[in-house]
């Protein structure tokens, strides 16, 4: 973590960096920060005259803003549902994968002791990467996945009001299911302010996804993954539900969890041919022991073992779990998720890096001020390696490694 001396620095110039821009990474380039807030981003001999407390020389590395997780549940030997210390760990540790911010995702608890779990959450100071929200996924489910029973809830305006109350000063982000009884009337309660809310675990049909969507769903998370195909309405007619209604409406962004086993890599050029980058985003879903090699001991998540058979690799569900081998989130971090986004869907690095920073930004309400490298946006910087390796994070202009 920055000392005290580095954090009073207010103007520092990055210089010598290829930075990486909409459209394009200029070398030579240089980025002016003052107060945590980018002010010029030019090239290096229009800004060698400026005063500053400290020069970065980026030595021709990739200059990248910083990513931004929509969904993560650990990483490490952190998991967000074993409470505030461990949300503290984890955000210290996410700013070695790039990540400036993001959304600590919670699994559903007891309707007696979910909102004093989550107030205990927002209530926690951690340094390091920022919260931007909490991510419920749960309880408003049709299908539980990899998540523990309690995700199966009632339709209660009051129990979404109490979860919203229990999050502030932060937003409560809801992943729910369009099939799930009594959504309709609960949509927008979590949609009231521009919240956006999320899909996922869903076989809902068309009807109801159109009529989610109509009510103020706007995303869907990890997408493909726990949304099945519904049966065929006779032989050889192949069936529509969730996931056409979400890759037809422009309203809808995505996002993937891109490791080459949670979803075929063509799903998620797929999106891209329907939506832009501006419209798909790239997640880690991780799970406690994401970024760490196999061990033999294994993880514990939702009261079951989760096992890891390489470093990278999905979480997968031990012996006692619902459904033993099955997917339990997965190991990624997020600049292998950059490198895959390279590697399997033959992206230029500007279009993989705004799928890790502008489009979450932007999905979350904050493409004004994160996810871009210029002017008036916030100064959540990674330095990257020829190799697309994390070698420094900054945010708000403080560097955290």
């Amino acid at each position: 973590m920055p000392d005290d001396a580095v954090m009073r620095i207010r103007r520092r110039l990055f210089e010598n960096a290829t930075v990486v821009l909409p459209g394009q990474a200029r070398p030579r380039f240089s980025v002016l920060v003052e107060d945590g807030v980018i002010q010029t981003v030019a090239p290096r001999e229009q800004l060698n005259d400026q005063v500053v407390e400290e020069r970065i020389d980026l030595g021709g590395d990739f200059l990248a803003p910083g990513f931004i997780d929509l969904h993560i549940h650990g990483t490490g030997f952190y998991l967000v549902d074993d409470g505030p210390d461990a949300l503290a760990g984890l955000c210290g540790l996410l700013p070695k994968y790039g990540v400036t911010g993001f959304l600590p995702t919670v699994a559903p608890r007891r309707p007696d002791e979910d909102a004093e779990f989550l107030a205990s959450l927002a209530n926690a100071e951690p340094d390091g990467a920022r919260v931007l929200g909490f991510h419920l996924e749960g309880p408003f489910l049709t299908l539980t996945g990899a998540l523990p029973r309690e995700a199966l809830g009632n339709a209660d305006p009051r129990r979404v009001e109490r979860l919203i109350e229990a999050c502030r000063p932060y937003s409560a982000i809801f992943s729910v299911s369009p099939d799930f009884e009594g959504i309709l009337e609960l949509l927008p309660i979590m949609a009231a302010g521009g919240t956006p809310v999320f899909m996922t675990h869903t076989r809902a049909s068309v009807q109801q996804t159109e009529a989610a969507i109509e009510a103020g769903v706007r995303h869907a998370t990890h997408f493909y993954n726990v949304f099945p195909v519904p049966p065929e309405p006779e032989p050889g007619v192949r069936p529509c539900g969730a996931v056409e209604v979400v890759l037809a409406d422009p309203r809808v962004s995505v996002d993937f969890i891109l490791d080459g086993e949670h979803v075929a890599p063509v799903a998620c050029r797929m999106a891209l041919a329907c939506k832009g980058i501006d419209g798909v985003a790239l997640i880690t879903d991780a799970n406690v022991g994401a970024g760490l090699p196999p061990q033999r001991r294994p993880y514990r998540f939702a009261g079951y073992d989760v096992t890891f058979a390489y470093q990278g690799g999905p979480a997968r569900m031990g012996d006692d779990g619902p459904i033993p081998g099955a997917l339990a989130g997965s190991g990624l971090t997020m600049d292998a998720a950059l490198r895959n986004a390279i590697r399997m869907l033959g992206l230029d690095l500007w279009q993989g890096v705004a799928m890790l920073s502008a489009t979450p930004a932007r999905i979350l309400g904050l493409g004004d001020r994160k996810g871009r490298i210029a002017p008036g946006f916030d100064a959540d910087l990674v330095q990257l390696d020829a190799d697309l390796r994390v070698k420094q994070t900054w945010i708000g202009g403080h560097p955290q490694l």
